[in-house]
């Protein structure tokens, strides 16, 4: 993947997942992710093998999403370190937007992605404060 390219990919990637959580569409997020994956946060370590283990790990975020009536999610990319010609490191925070159009403050999470041919795929997210 070349330089100049290289935001606009993960831009477009993180579009496409911040969708796939705002819509509960567990098949899509699961196509976000290289195998095996893994979750890093504070209490709390898991991960995933298979396309259904990513799956099962995302079902109850879309209810969360609807609670909060939050219909988008854009990432804001913090900053990017590319640190192979396959691996990023990318520190994002999410903005939400709910249906009244007003703004919901987000998380920040790091994720580690491996991008090939397919495009990027993540393979560690790191909450973040």
């Amino acid at each position: 993947m070349k330089a100049p390219t290289d935001l606009a990919e993960l831009t477009d990637f993180f579009d496409r997942y911040g969708t796939a959580l705002t819509s509960g569409d567990v098949a899509a997020i699961a196509n976000c992710y290289a195998l095996p994956g893994m979750v890093v946060a504070d209490s709390y370590s898991f991960t995933f093998a298979s396309p259904a283990a990513v799956a099962l790990s995302f079902l109850g975020a879309a209810p969360t999403y609807q609670e909060q009536q939050i219909v988008a999610a854009h990432a804001q990319l913090l900053d990017v370190q590319r640190l192979s010609p396959a691996l990023s490191l990318v520190a994002v925070e999410w903005e939400y937007l709910d249906s009244r159009g007003n703004a919901v403050p987000g998380e920040r999470y790091s994720y580690l992605l491996r991008i090939d041919r397919g495009g990027p795929r993540i393979t560690t997210v790191i909450a973040t404060h």
